[in-house]
């Protein structure tokens, strides 16, 4: 059962870094990121808060979109185009297809999400020119441009030459060139000198990443699940109107959920993103600490844990090869 899962979890994993909206969306964030410090520059408050706040809002909302189009791409195309049946012929059950789906985009989302956090990261240590005697960190932008046009050079000679797929191969080189790169600024200042304690990184950005993706984690559940009963257009819009009540779910909802039935049950179904969200914490300079990242942890492994078998429990009825 288990090589099963894992053929399902790695044909997906693949077949979703091959398809050209996981490159899109990525390829966008690390340009958003890029522009960033740019367009923070003209807030009438600090420019760097904003800049952190653009950057977050950035790899929640591509780590969303990534989730939504894998999952409709590993599912409900597949369900349309009747491919699902070339594995649900076989003795598969339907449970192992939903979950092993279910990791396949997941790592596909964490390795975007990697990329995206490193380019991030990146943009904070730049920071933002708020005057204009302030110099540009030329360190950071030359490791940038060597680690982006180099994965593209490569993965281009590699499609080229031996037919690779340019978008799983940048993707690839990107993320292990931009490890490389984050390293080396790790170590070297501004001045191109040894100088780790100047580095201008933090382990708030980190953990906040951290945050953002145990978000996203919930978030692709619910996607695969959806994916599951549903075509492309309903699948989308019912993902983000999940995403949207799930960022304003204490909101709605806690304040009620003592004395309404209905809003405790709303509770459970949603997923409560704020827990995720850390805006706040930005302007206030509160910590993030581990033990807080762990109970976010449990919740969002819980959820999608329970997610998922209600979703193993609509597709085990879900009639594949007929239209619908």
């Amino acid at each position: 059962m288990l090589r099963k899962l894992w053929a399902i979890s790695k044909n997906t994993f693949i077949e979703t870094l091959r398809q050209p909206i996981f490159a899109v969306i990525t390829f966008i964030a690390i340009l958003i990121f890029i522009l960033s410090p740019s367009l923070t520059m003209y807030s009438l408050d600090d420019d760097n808060k904003l800049l952190k706040e653009l950057g977050f809002s950035t790899l929640f909302l591509s780590g969303l979109f990534i989730a939504i189009f894998s999952s409709i791409g590993a599912i409900t195309e597949e369900l349309d185009s009747k491919t699902a049946l070339t594995v649900l012929s076989k003795p598969v059950p339907r449970i192992i297809f939903v979950i092993g789906k279910f990791f396949g985009v997941l790592s596909a989302l964490i390795l975007s999400h990697y990329i995206s956090t490193i380019a991030m990261i990146l943009s904070f240590r730049h920071g933002v020119l708020q005057t204009s005697s302030d110099d540009a960190d030329f360190t950071v932008i030359t490791v940038a441009a060597v680690v982006l046009l180099g994965s593209i050079i490569i993965s281009t000679i590699l499609n080229f030459s031996y037919d690779f797929s340019f978008t799983a191969t940048c993707t690839g080189f990107l993320a292990i060139l931009g490890t490389i790169g984050l390293t080396i600024l790790y170590f070297i200042d501004r001045d191109w000198k040894f100088n780790p304690q100047n580095n201008s990184f933090e382990m708030f950005d980190v953990y906040a990443s951290i945050l953002i993706l145990l978000a996203l984690v919930a978030m692709v559940s619910v996607a695969i699940m959806v994916s599951t009963r549903f075509n492309i257009v309903m699948t989308l819009l019912i993902c983000i109107a999940v995403f949207l009540v799930g960022l304003i779910s204490d909101y709605v909802f806690a304040r009620y959920a003592g004395s309404h039935l209905s809003a405790r049950l709303a509770r459970i179904i949603f997923p409560n993103l704020q827990v995720f969200w850390i805006s706040d914490a930005i302007y206030q300079k509160s910590a993030i600490t581990i033990g807080y990242i762990g109970k976010s942890a449990l919740y969002a492994i819980s959820y999608s844990a329970g997610i998922l078998v209600l979703a193993g429990a609509l597709f085990q009825s879900k009639q594949v090869g007929k239209s619908h």
